[in-house]
């Protein structure tokens, strides 16, 4: 495919080889203006902001995905096919099932159950079991130490439907021990897979499906320095391999 794609008006090296991509583009203008040294707008097609920039003098950009698979699976597969991108971190909010999580903990998906059929492209006879990269996340581990946050590693679900009909869903995957519940990591780490690159996703716990609480939309978009700054890190880390 041509650059620029239909979804993304930039060009290759606009994009540094660390992508962190939350969902909202809001957060990725916030994290772009909040974290990042010297940030540019490489990409604003459709209202999806991307930006590069620094961090302790690495290039890192931040660019949103949108909400859910479908969405993730597009730009995902053009920043490591078209754009040159070696690791995508999703930074986004999740919904917690583990009953020692709390709002605000910081989760990392080892693996991303899914109930999606994202996977039916591939041709796989079997049933692909997505997991993050394990370099990315051994530095990612490295991160939370260095900030003093006890990052919570384990399964993930990444659900096709934010909404249900009431049903026990939740609570068979929580049986199965996943830890929290969230859209897009599944899908970003099949793409990785078959693009031979590599991909992490580190959630806020913003809500849990089994306690009273939850953030506003104000502080999903702004209080997720934690998880920010661990990501951040993990792209220096990165650059320093």
């Amino acid at each position: 495919m041509p650059v620029p794609t239909p979804h993304i008006a930039a060009k290759v090296g606009d994009f540094a080889k660390t992508v962190l991509m939350p969902g909202d583009p809001l957060r990725s203008k916030w994290i772009a203006e909040t974290f990042l040294e010297n940030p540019v707008l490489v990409n604003d097609v459709r209202g999806v902001q991307g930006y590069t920039g620094t961090w302790k003098g690495v290039p890192v950009s931040v660019m949103a995905s949108g909400m859910g698979i479908p969405s993730i699976g597009i730009y995902s597969w053009e920043l490591f096919n078209f754009f040159e991108v070696d690791n995508i971190i999703r930074v986004g909010s999740a919904g917690a099932l583990h009953d020692d999580l709390n709002l605000m903990d910081v989760v990392a998906g080892q693996g991303a159950c899914t109930d999606s059929n994202f996977a039916h492209q591939f041709n796989i006879n079997g049933t692909f079991a997505p997991i993050c990269d394990f370099t990315l996340l051994s530095k990612a581990v490295e991160a939370a130490k260095d900030n003093g946050v006890d990052l919570h590693v384990g399964n993930v679900l990444s659900a096709d439907n934010f909404y249900n009909d009431g049903n026990d869903g939740p609570e068979q995957w929580k049986k199965m021990g996943v830890l929290a519940v969230e859209m897009e990591a599944a899908g970003l780490y099949m793409n990785a897979a078959r693009a031979g690159k590599r991909a992490l996703g580190i959630f806020t716990i913003s809500d849990h499906f089994y306690k009273p609480e939850e953030l506003t939309s104000a502080e999903r978009q702004s209080s997720m320095r934690q998880m920010i700054t661990i990501a951040l890190d993990t792209a220096v880390k990165m650059a320093q391999l």
